[in-house]
């Protein structure tokens, strides 16, 4: 990942919420996806720095964000809106894209749009995603 690469996340639950957290204390640039103003609110009070706001709705809109997208964490609260950022976000980026969710949804749905893995788990720690690509370079 290049120095000015992002990791980007959608943290629409606690999950999410402590993924972005974990990011922050181990100074691994991100970037917060979100598609509503409550959502941006949320995550600004979480400390994203950069929040990248998008209109799900309409697809003239998506437009490459300024900062470069390195790898992509969507935690899925709604299989609809996952699908949608993943949409998005797999023309940000040629870096891997995950789907971490806790439902049953098939994997073949993500990966017919683009999501390199899909994580299948409830567990509220994802420590183990933060590979050593991610980690800065100062």
């Amino acid at each position: 990942m290049g120095n000015r690469d992002v990791v980007l996340v959608s943290a629409p639950n606690v999950a999410g919420e402590r993924f972005m957290k974990l990011l922050k204390q181990r100074n691994i640039p991100f970037a917060a996806i979100v598609n509503n103003v409550s959502e941006y609110e949320r995550i600004r009070a979480l400390g994203a720095e950069h929040i990248i706001v998008v209109n799900t709705t309409k697809e003239d809109s998506w437009m490459i964000p300024e900062v470069g997208v390195g790898k992509v964490y969507l935690f899925e609260k709604s299989l609809n809106l996952c699908c949608r950022y993943v949409q998005i976000c797999r023309s940000w980026t040629s870096k891997p894209v995950y789907v971490i969710t806790g439902s049953h949804n098939p994997r073949n749905v993500y990966k017919g749009l683009g999501v390199d893995y899909v994580i299948h788990s409830n567990a509220q720690d994802y420590a183990f995603l933060i590979t050593d690509d991610l980690i800065s370079r100062t």
